[in-house]
């Protein structure tokens, strides 16, 4: 290994991979858009200075692995309180609405390594809606959830997640949700009580629940048409009437979606079921 000219991969090579991958690890990449797969795969090689004979080989023979190879091509970036209107938009629009159900279960759809999830958390206790809602986490890839279910966050990212969250307009501190000790930040108990992490492939899994609130944002952009719209279908099929599906400002749904849903923010893509 270590060739020392690492190769691009062609959109031909690439199909092939993505067939071994589905033969060996049963995981369809066929639906994700080529061309990010593509671009992800090719900066693979080249920082771990792999061949495509060495790639194989390793995606074949190491299912630990297959596992760093899928944190890296499924993309795992994310902030708490990550584009600070969008939570702003949540309090305003979204949870007067929630506030007459007794139970409200919500649905982060992609969550990586949890810090959307807690910041829901967050805004639903200052909210006093924590202890009637429920918050699942899901990603394909058990690595990153592992580090969700931890809650365990860089002290130095924190104070990026501080600075995002003082820009909802709160009258809080985020310290007052974390206990921090040396490097590092631990969500309190008290936030992961009514938390659940666990996988589902939202390329190949079904309806495994009826949510009030389903967020899925800095998703779908990485699939092909076809597979965001089975995913859409997915979460209409997913939402209780009169639920609310948030996509964030990068993505938005299409003209022939948008019938079966009210907007309730063009600029945030929040929209609710209404039929």
């Amino acid at each position: 290994m270590n060739s020392p000219h690492p190769e691009t991969i062609t959109y031909e090579q690439l199909s092939d991979l993505i067939n071994l991958v589905r033969h060996i690890h049963g995981f369809d990449f066929s639906d994700y858009s080529a061309a990010s797969l593509k671009r992800r795969v090719t900066r693979i090689m080249q920082l771990q200075k792999l061949d495509l004979f060495d790639l194989r080989t390793l995606l074949t023979n190491d299912a630990d692995y297959f596992e760093s190879f899928l944190i890296e091509v499924t993309v795992n970036v994310t902030e708490m309180f990550r584009d600070p209107p969008f939570y702003q938009s949540l309090a305003a629009h979204v949870i007067p609405y929630l506030r007459s159900y007794q139970r409200i279960k919500v649905w982060n759809a992609g969550c990586s390594t949890g810090e959307e999830l807690y910041s829901f958390a967050i805004l639903f206790s200052e909210e006093n809606l924590y202890d009637r809602a429920f918050f699942y986490g899901t990603d394909v890839n058990n690595e990153v959830l592992e580090y969700a279910k931890n809650g365990i966050y860089d002290l130095q990212k924190m104070k990026q997640y501080s600075e995002n969250y003082h820009k909802t307009g709160t009258l809080h501190t985020l310290s007052d949700y974390y206990t921090a000790k040396y490097d590092a930040a631990k969500i309190n108990r008290a936030l992961k009580k009514n938390v659940l992490f666990s996988v589902h492939n939202l390329a190949s899994d079904g309806v495994f629940n009826e949510f009030q609130v389903i967020s899925c944002r800095n998703v779908l952009i990485y699939f092909n048409t076809d597979l965001q719209k089975r995913v859409i279908e997915l979460f209409y099929n997913s939402l209780a009437n009169f639920g609310f599906l948030c996509l964030g400002s990068k993505e938005t749904l299409r003209n022939d979606e948008i019938g079966r849903f009210k907007i309730i923010d063009k600029k945030n893509n929040i929209y609710q079921k209404i039929a």
